[in-house]
């Protein structure tokens, strides 16, 4: 009787979102034939559970404890919206209620929800590992999909991860046989079921989702089972598509197939059942009547209720941080310096030694290396293989899992092998972790740290040599690092981890042990445990004269990573008239420190490793341009990499490719010119 309520809930709703179709203007779907498969899973979910519905899950979302008018208030993008507030569709939750499953942010993209979901399970199973779960309860996780989406990679990457270490979810897969217009037939050689063969140890149950009591008691056994055994299990459901793909794609625009889907209903088949079980057809229609009511008042409700407020459009952008000034000891006295590789390491080391909620992965970071640079080099040893583990060549998996680990209450450390591979993950990095403190309004923000090794120096080649950092940088909703000095690299490695938000760390390789000639002063001693670096505070790291700044005489430069020792040596001939500035983050930058910088000497370069045209450089020198224009006495000037699609693996090659000092010494020459 509960189901049938809930089922009919979800068509009156469905009903007057069509009826209504000059108010409900904003794209959405509904789970009109779906709907007792969601309604049986939500009831068998509990509290401490993890729970990704998607967006045509509304029957599980009103199973599981939302009304009516909650939905609607996300379908009209109100003000109210416990989502979102107005800034996403309908049936997209992030939810994080005492008395209800979590739901963390999900973005629209189909199949991109398996990886972060199945993040969450393996951030579970590591907090069981670790005694870390409170309660008695165990958790599991439920991940919504349809069949059309389990053909992306992103799935296969999930999947392996899930069956390798044995993780507490259920892959429920919604197949309707459609994806927007093109059929199953079109779409596929194999349904969800049979591609799950492919995974040894992912169990898998096919169910008839037209059948109610089918549904409910074969996913009461699922989630028992996936409770009990800690193993992932695949829930191919055949289910008609009543509605239409969503109020954008009609049906009438493409089915042909829709009195074949009728005739599989779930609704009038829980109708006959409940007349076989001695209900009436007054009690039914009573209870259908009720619904139709309630959605209506509602309805009414959330057409009145508030639009955001304009200036709501900047809130939950990034969670605020309490890390805002410089804290600690950079240079304890009597410590030897040590190189940036060291640096890093020893930082994560404390950091793993004081949290045990922290945890680092990622290709070649476990035991028997710790790392291509030796960059995790004894952590495994010392703190465990199931805390310091390798991945697969899964970069989708290695970033977009961390929003499934933060969400679970972990912070997540891991790596991106080197620059140049770091596009698989960018997909997540942008739909996932960027936009879920915005589109959860803060309640899911993605605590995770993303190292990423970057930069060319001597013979890397194509493909181990790249800086990408331009291409990372329109991304909102992360923080950007690039360390120059073993000191910057600790202090900022620790306000990354302690910061809430996603924050990209890019490590040049070339400096990491200072075997490049000229770079000995990334070398410093290594900072207190305690030493923190607010992000958006750049450094001075060399000076001018005071005499020369009186005469008009000298320059700033604006740098960061291996462009702070270009122009240190390029300096060296210039003695007097540079001063220096390293931003050691990109986003947020030193906006104020730049500017001050271009006013304080009316000349000003910017050097960069990336090629020149469209970089982040580029477009720091036009705002400094524009802000600046009164206080400047010649063009700002950039100087970067020549613009070619990849690093050359001959040296003679790469040399003329790179900036270098002697190409800086030029730059500047020209600049003091004016």
């Amino acid at each position: 009787m509960e189901a049938w309520r809930l089922m009919q809930t979800a068509r009156a709703m469905a009903k007057i979102y069509d009826d209504n179709r000059s108010i409900t203007k904003y794209v959405h779907s509904t789970s009109k034939g779906h709907e007792a498969i969601q309604i049986a899973t939500g009831m068998h979910l509990k509290p401490v559970d993890y729970v990704y519905p998607y967006y045509r899950d509304e029957s599980m979302l009103l199973t599981m404890g939302m009304d009516p008018y909650e939905l609607m208030l996300q379908l009209l993008a109100k003000a109210e919206d416990p989502f979102s507030g107005g800034r996403t569709y309908y049936s997209h939750p992030s939810l994080n209620r005492p008395n209800m499953p979590k739901m963390p942010h999900q973005s629209s993209a189909t199949g991109m929800q398996a990886i972060p979901a199945t993040g969450a399970a393996h951030g579970i199973k590591y907090k069981e590992d670790h005694n870390l779960l409170k309660g008695a309860e165990k958790p599991v996780v439920v991940c919504s999909l349809g069949d059309g989406s389990v053909t992306e990679g992103e799935v296969a990457e999930a999947m392996q991860m899930a069956v390798l270490h044995k993780l507490p979810i259920i892959y429920l897969v919604q197949d309707n046989d459609w994806g927007i217009s093109a059929s199953g037939d079109e779409m596929r050689a194999m349904d969800a079921f049979e591609y799950g063969l492919g995974f040894k140890g992912l169990r898998r149950i096919r169910i008839n989702g037209s059948d109610f009591v089918q549904c409910h008691d074969e996913m009461k056994r699922a989630i028992e089972m996936v409770r009990e055994k800690r193993e992932p299990l695949l829930v191919h459901v055949k289910v008609p598509l009543l509605g239409h793909h969503t109020s954008g794609v009609r049906s009438e625009w493409y089915r042909d197939d829709l009195e074949k889907h009728e005739r599989i209903d779930p609704l009038p088949r829980l109708y006959k059942l409940l007349l076989s079980l001695a209900e009436t057809d007054s009690t039914l229609d009573a209870i259908t009547a009720e619904a139709q009511k309630v959605v209506e008042l509602a309805f009414e409700k959330a057409v009145a209720a508030e639009e955001p407020k304009p200036e709501s459009l900047w809130d939950h952008i990034e969670a605020p941080t309490d890390i805002i000034e410089e804290k600690g000891e950079r240079s304890p006295e009597g410590r030897e310096p040590v190189v940036m590789v060291d640096a890093a390491l020893f930082a994560v080391d404390e950091i793993l030694k004081s949290h045990p909620e922290a945890l680092l992965y990622g290709q070649d970071v476990g035991h028997r290396l710790g790392g291509v640079f030796r960059e995790a080099a004894t952590l495994a040893d010392k703190y465990g293989k199931n805390r310091i583990f390798n991945t697969p060549i899964q970069e989708a998996y290695i970033v977009g899992s961390t929003a499934g680990m933060s969400a679970v209450g972990l912070k997540p450390i891991v790596e991106i092998q080197f620059a140049d591979y770091i596009w698989p993950g960018v997909n997540q990095l942008v739909t996932e972790l960027s936009k879920s403190s915005y589109l959860s309004m803060g309640k899911y923000p993605v605590s995770s740290i993303i190292r990423v090794p970057t930069g060319a120096y001597g013979g890397g080649g194509p493909y181990h040599s790249g800086t990408v950092e331009s291409s990372i940088l329109p991304i909102k909703g992360i923080k950007i690092a690039y360390p120059s000095t073993a000191a910057d690299m600790k202090g900022l490695m620790k306000s990354a981890f302690h910061d809430p938000n996603p924050v990209v760390m890019f490590e040049h390789k070339g400096l990491y042990w200072s075997k490049v000639p000229g770079t000995e002063m990334a070398k410093t001693p290594e900072p207190s445990e305690d030493y923190v670096i607010p992000f958006g505070k750049g450094r001075t790291v060399l000076n001018c004269s005071t005499d020369y700044l009186e005469n008009g005489e000298t320059i700033g430069v604006v740098t960061y990573g291996m462009g702070v020792y270009w122009a240190l040596n390029a300096a060296k001939k210039l003695e007097g008239k540079v001063e220096i500035f390293d931003l050691r983050t990109l986003a947020p930058y030193d906006k104020s420190g730049v500017y001050d910088l271009a006013k304080k000497h009316g000349k000003l370069l910017i050097i960069t490793e990336e090629t020149i045209t469209n970089s982040f450089a580029e477009s720091l020198a036009g705002r400094v341009s524009r802000d600046c224009f009164q206080h400047l006495d010649a063009p700002v000037q950039t100087i970067g990499s020549e613009d070619i699609p990849a690093v050359p693996l001959n040296m003679g090659m790469e040399s003329v490719m790179l900036p270098n000092a002697d190409k800086v010494f030029d730059k500047m020459s020209y600049l003091l010119s004016y």
